[in-house]
């Protein structure tokens, strides 16, 4: 088996064991249970107004692991980095929840949440309505969608939950195909992955090809391999609004320092 192919294999694992747990956690935690704890919740914070303003807006995100690249981060310290990267310059952040693969948690969105003002993103692999409302009961002000791993209807469905609980969703593309269907389906922020899910290898490419195609009354995000501040100003020049930055922040001995390299021009 190549490398594709077991990237490729990787990724099927996750949605894999992503589906068996969340059918076994809808049986301890009924959907119902789940919507008195949404109500209960706290406001949801603008997540798309966050990413309207002018300048620079990195979404800045806490990812203690990835299936590429093993431990990220060790100790993990979500509060902790959530507030320093609110002080170096994020308008908002993206929290991985999938244990397995990524290590990450609902307790860690929950806990960055607290120590900041900004709006999070709880990023995960969502494919059924009761995620959504359990993104919200645990505070999450958005969620992600990534269009490759859903069919038309079920995307159609959570974009429509998605608003009626004020939660924006990412809806996350990687080719021409997936950007139509992702606007097909109404989406408004519109997040370009130049990581492919199936072999894991970054084209920045990805973005100057598919950004002519998103249309200005869309949010756009840029997503993966970004690294310099030049690139930033690249892609924004292009007509991204927004920068989804992880591995570059977590791997760095002081992500908030990194942060504000990269949001500072070269002397």
């Amino acid at each position: 088996m190549n490398a594709s192919s077991n990237m490729g294999a990787v990724l099927d694992r996750i949605l894999e064991a992503r589906r068996a747990e969340v059918e076994h956690r809808k049986k301890v935690l009924p959907e119902t249970a789940l919507k008195y704890g949404a109500r209960a919740a706290d406001p949801v914070r603008d997540f798309a107004a966050a990413l309207s303003r002018g300048g620079l807006n990195v979404i800045a995100e806490l990812k203690p692991a990835s299936p590429s690249g093993g431990v990220i981060r060790d100790p993990f310290d979500a509060p902790g980095l959530a507030k320093a990267l609110e002080t170096a310059g994020a308008v908002a952040l993206s929290v991985l929840t999938e244990g397995e693969f990524f290590r990450g948690s609902l307790k860690n969105l929950r806990d960055a949440r607290k120590q900041v003002e900004l709006p999070v993103l709880r990023k995960d692999f969502i494919f059924d309505p009761w995620q959504a409302w359990e993104a919200r009961a645990n505070d999450a002000d958005s969620f992600l969608l990534i269009v490759a791993a859903l069919e038309d209807p079920l995307l159609n469905e959570l974009i429509v939950l998605g608003r009626e609980l004020k939660m924006e969703p990412l809806v996350e593309v990687h080719t021409p195909t997936e950007l139509e269907r992702a606007l097909n389906a109404s989406a408004r922020i519109i997040g370009v992955n130049n990581r492919d899910l199936k072999t894991l290898s970054v084209r920045m490419e990805t973005s100057f090809e598919l950004i002519e195609q998103i249309p200005d009354d869309c949010l756009a995000v840029a997503e993966s391999g970004l690294r310099t501040h030049a690139d930033l100003v690249k892609l924004r020049r292009a007509g991204f609004d927004a920068f989804l930055i992880g591995e570059h922040l977590m791997l760095a001995a002081d992500p908030a320092a990194a942060l504000f390299h990269l949001l500072t021009p070269a002397k």
